[in-house]
């Protein structure tokens, strides 16, 4: 290995890293407020891929219909609490969040084609119809188990992931597809080639880590995300609405997920199930953070984009085994450091 292979293989590594990043952080968020270790964070990134694929094929996405599908049973389950509960004030947010939104999209999407539409708005509406699926799947599969231990959280998640898959195989086909990328341009920088795509990859991902950190330190929301993060009780007793967290989390968690597939679309082939491979090397890096930290989660997610990226060169047929492997060391190393553990009562 020369030097510009060195370098390739690095601009390689820290692209595949920031995305990475993204989805460490989105899992670290999702277990510090709900306890959810989030299997399905790289479904969404497959889902937000194929989404966009197909508003740029004038079709009307598969989402869709799975969103109409959630959002109807989600208006019934709340729609019939409001009922039970006599909180008739309750009932017009339910039905427009849940059943307005997704009419209106449908109604949109089949009435005008977005085959020939510019791409920022392909992308904002790909975005509008994958993300509200994230706390719509965490109102019908993790808010009833909310007080559950980590374990039986952890069981739902592999069911939800289970689930996403098989509609994923269902709605999209089982045939891949990438999207063209956001500019075509290519610039030299210390010997080698940077494409415009990478720069994108790279820049957004930063952005959607700052526009975090703003919304965690100075918003009121972010900083009921973080109180709920640090004592749930606590929060509560506050009067901060847990469930009301949880939703936003996996709303963010979402967001974050369908960003990411809308960044690599370009760069890869996309297929129903590929988030999950992506998803689970950005679990290596929230475990290097302990599934607590945020900075640590993100370095560490660079990490394993790094580590994979050499990895391919020297040993490609094993790259996927030395990723996964990274975790022993780190888990072994937290180990040796834990003084106790903690049981939940």
């Amino acid at each position: 290995m020369d030097f510009q292979i060195a370098l390739i293989l690095g601009q390689d590594g820290v692209t595949n890293g920031a995305i990475y990043a993204l989805l460490a952080l989105a899992l670290v968020l999702a277990f510090a407020v709900t306890r959810v270790i989030f299997i399905p964070q790289g479904e969404f990134v497959a889902y937000g891929a194929l989404t966009l694929v197909a508003l740029q094929a004038g079709r009307l996405p598969g989402t869709l219909w799975l969103l109409l599908a959630a959002g109807t049973l989600v208006a019934l389950i709340d729609g019939f609490d409001a009922l039970r509960t006599r909180t008739w004030g309750r009932l017009p947010g339910i039905a427009a969040w849940n059943l307005g939104l997704p009419l209106a999209l449908w109604g949109l999407l089949a009435a005008v084609p977005m085959g020939g539409a510019p791409m920022p708005l392909q992308i904002l509406l790909a975005l509008a119809v994958v993300v509200p699926l994230g706390p719509m799947i965490y109102r019908l599969a993790y808010q009833p188990l909310a007080e559950a231990s980590v374990l039986v959280l952890l069981i739902v998640s592999v069911a939800v992931h289970l689930v996403m898959v098989g509609l994923g195989l269902l709605v999209f086909g089982a045939e891949g597809s990438r999207t063209p990328p956001f500019s075509d341009g290519r610039f030299d920088f210390a010997g080698m080639t940077v494409t415009a795509q990478t720069i994108w990859v790279i820049v957004c991902s930063l952005a959607l880590i700052v526009a975090l950190n703003l919304l965690f330190e100075r918003t009121l929301y972010g900083k009921a995300l973080r109180a709920t993060a640090v004592n749930r009780n606590g929060a509560r007793l506050m009067g901060i609405p847990t469930a009301l967290a949880g939703r936003l989390t996996f709303l963010l968690c979402a967001l974050i997920g369908a960003a990411s597939g809308v960044l690599i679309a370009p760069i890869t082939t996309i297929y129903y199930d590929t988030g999950f491979l992506i998803g689970l090397k950005g679990f290596v890096g929230a475990i290097i953070g302990g599934l607590v930290s945020y900075p640590v989660a993100a370095v560490g997610a660079v990490l394993v984009g790094l580590l994979e990226s050499y990895s391919s060169f020297w040993a490609s047929a094993y790259k996927e085994v030395i990723v996964f492997t990274l975790i022993i060391p780190v888990l072994l190393w937290r180990s040796l450091r834990a003084h106790h553990v903690e049981e939940e009562e």
